[in-house]
């Protein structure tokens, strides 16, 4: 409309504004209009409506408008015209004290007690179970009767045909493929999640009980992955609506309780709440991180202990939050050291019987890297450590599952060196117009920058040091051609006590090592390595 409350249109907004003239609506539709939405024209008649469907308009599309008094400071106008244009364009039956951003056609259809234009919204697709901007379905504007049956019919409709759905998506994109998508290796800790998700989805799980897992190993191995933005992405179509993070380094101090779950009354920050009930609250059915679990105060986890034996927690305000069906998830770094060793040992006990299998020309020579932490050392080592880190059987009874990540093995180090070189060749590319390409000897020299204690950060800072610092010093020094080709290689030739600079130029030659070289492919395939200069040359 002309004071901004109608629906965002998509063609001819004269379809939207008609009164009663149905050849006005046909008119524009016919030259092409394709509209977004169509909340005005239940207040017409059905035959509109009908018309507007058939267009191929979106019966989900949700109302911009709030009320009357919003628009009227929105725009500065005063707030008796807003009303008389909304009547005379839209409807006079509606308050204009009232909220109305997010209704759909199927909402005003249901207050102008159109069951014909409700029926046949429904029938084309429209979701009977999208609430507005105050958390109302259609059905909570429904009389009771005719109308309010039918919605309550297709409600239950809706949610069988969105199970089955859901259901057969699970079954075409497991929750494993979706997660070995993001994360490299871990395939054991993926197999245990995904399992345990699987379960609560299909109704096997204790339904007064949230699912609570601990992920154990050293940082920088995918056990706080994958990123918040990925979440309900990965997930779907599992029930999930959000993502909270809570970093537990926040909350090392006895006082520091209350940002937790907020501060009790007359204390300062009681009506802020708590970081964690305010979250949950909005996301009562979200994956919760608990990152470095082991550095919050026991008073913290005296909470989370109340958190994941009742499923709802009490703020500070004095409201329960019901969170049963959330998701919750602990990192630690405790033990971490003990759990990479292990793997470490079992992974060459495992490559060590492979050769005497090869050399015996056995057939079942292990091909995978896969190792498993035995059940002996998880009780012996590891319960042991735990329990003595956090003083309370009844905390670590109440997790589900206890996840264990491994230190990465050389097939999958090659993944993430191969990672993050894709990641900057993008950049390069997106930037400067510059393809970057590398040899399969860069990724086994670039891997040996493997640091068992930082994970595939060590990986990421290593292609920075040997590869980004190159390219950085090459441009700044006009080196590269825009639009060019360039070729990362290894070479280990002495040249002769030709010195390099850490991390910089053709870094490593005159030292009889593999180094990394920059070189420019031609047209014609020639390459040609680029001469970079150390920042701190003489020549500059």
């Amino acid at each position: 409309g002309s004071h901004g409350y109608s629906p965002p249109l998509c063609g001819q907004s004269v379809a939207w504004r008609v009164v009663g003239d149905l050849e006005m609506v046909k008119h524009p539709l016919s030259d092409g209009t394709h509209p977004c939405c169509f909340t005005k024209c239940v207040f017409v008649f059905s035959s509109v409506v009908e018309i507007l469907l058939e267009s191929g308009a979106d019966p989900n599309a949700g109302d911009d408008f709030n009320n009357v008094y919003d628009t009227s400071r929105e725009k500065g106008i005063h707030s008796l015209e807003v009303l008389v244009s909304r009547e005379d364009e839209f409807s006079s039956r509606l308050s204009s004290r009232a909220g109305f951003r997010g209704c759909t056609a199927l909402h005003y259809a249901t207050l102008a007690d159109d069951p014909l234009a409700v029926r046949m919204l429904l029938e084309k697709g429209a979701n009977p179970l999208q609430t507005n901007a105050l958390g109302h379905t259609a059905r909570a504007y429904a009389k009771e009767g005719e109308l309010h049956t039918l919605l309550l019919e297709w409600e239950g409709k809706f949610q069988e045909a969105q199970a089955k759905r859901e259901a057969e998506e699970r079954r075409r994109f497991p929750l494993e493929k979706r997660l070995m998508e993001h994360i490299i290796g871990q395939e054991g800790a993926i197999n245990t999640v995904a399992s345990a998700i699987r379960r609560k989805e299909n109704g096997w799980y204790d339904e007064e009980h949230p699912l609570v897992f601990l992920f154990l190993g050293s940082s920088g191995i995918g056990n706080s992955s994958p990123h918040p933005s990925k979440t309900d992405r990965i997930m779907y179509p599992y029930v999930i609506t959000g993502f909270i993070r809570m970093d537990m380094s926040e909350f090392q101090e006895k006082h520091e309780v209350a940002k937790f779950i907020g501060s009790p009354p007359g204390y300062v920050g009681h009506e802020e709440g708590g970081q964690l009930t305010k979250q949950l609250k909005a996301y009562p059915n979200a994956v919760v991180l608990f990152d470095e679990v082991d550095k919050a105060h026991p008073d913290v986890l005296t909470i989370m202990l109340q958190l994941f034996d009742e499923g709802r927690l009490t703020d500070g305000k004095g409201k329960t939050i019901e969170c049963k069906d959330a998701i919750f998830i602990m990192t630690s770094n405790v033990a971490s050291d003990d759990i990479a060793q292990h793997a470490l040992q079992l992974r060459q006990e495992a490559q060590e019987l492979s050769r005497r299998k090869l050399a015996d020309n056995l057939d079942d020579v292990q091909k995978r890297d896969d190792v498993t932490i035995s059940r002996q050392f998880k009780d012996a080592v590891i319960r042991p450590i735990l329990k003595a880190h956090f003083r309370r059987d009844e905390f670590l009874g109440r997790i589900n599952e206890i996840v264990y990540f491994l230190p990465f093995c050389p097939s999958e180090l090659q993944q993430l060196v191969s990672k993050e070189l894709n990641f900057w060749a993008k950049k390069a590319k997106q930037r400067h117009d510059i393809t970057l390409l590398w040899d399969r000897p860069v990724l086994d020299l670039l891997a040996g920058g493997y640091n068992l204690h930082y994970g595939a950060r060590s990986i990421k800072h290593e292609v920075e040091r040997r590869v980004v610092n190159q390219l950085a010093a090459a441009y700044e020094q006009e080196l590269l051609p825009k639009g060019c080709t360039l070729r990362l290689s290894v070479h280990s030739e002495d040249r002769g006590g030709a010195e390099g600079q850490e991390g910089l130029g053709q870094e490593g030659l005159g030292q009889g090592v593999p180094s990394l070289r920059l070189e420019v492919v031609g047209k014609d395939s020639t390459a040609r390595t680029l001469d970079i200069r150390p920042p701190l040359s003489p020549d500059h």
